[in-house]
């Protein structure tokens, strides 16, 4: 299974090839790996949000990422850009989700900590193993 760390860009939308517009414009779309989750497009699009060529990818698909450059000469760099930006946006949504679960892990610790039946249960609770049935 894939996860947030293994997304990178593999290449061009094959459907959607790069085509220049009557404008000063090249509409450029990327192909991702696998599909990102919905929240780690919301935090990639919020990341390049005041980025000129406006990349953006659709939460609801997670695997392209559609842009544009004025120049052909822009290109590369431009990739160059959006993978680092994406190695970014990943650590950045790990270090959240690692965040999220030590703050829930405190919670947990305060809840068996409760005086009382309440706090008797929780520590029973806390205390159950969801591991392999033993025979």
């Amino acid at each position: 299974m894939e996860g947030i760390s293994d997304i990178k860009i593999i290449g061009i939308d094959e459907t959607r090839p790069p085509k220049i517009r009557k404008e000063p414009y090249i509409d450029i779309i990327f192909k991702l790996s696998h599909q990102a989750p919905a929240e780690w497009c919301r935090a990639f699009n919020a990341l390049l949000a005041k980025h000129t060529a406006t990349p953006k990818i659709k939460e609801s698909e997670g695997v392209y990422i559609e842009a544009y450059v004025r120049t052909i000469d822009e290109i590369a760099p431009f990739l160059a850009l959006l993978q680092a930006k994406i190695t970014e946006c990943s650590q950045q949504y790990i270090e959240c989700i690692e965040s999220a679960a030590r703050s829930a892990g405190n919670i947990n610790s305060a809840l068996a900590l409760e005086a009382g039946e309440q706090g008797r249960l929780n520590r029973a609770v806390a205390a159950l193993d969801f591991g392999e049935i033993k025979v």
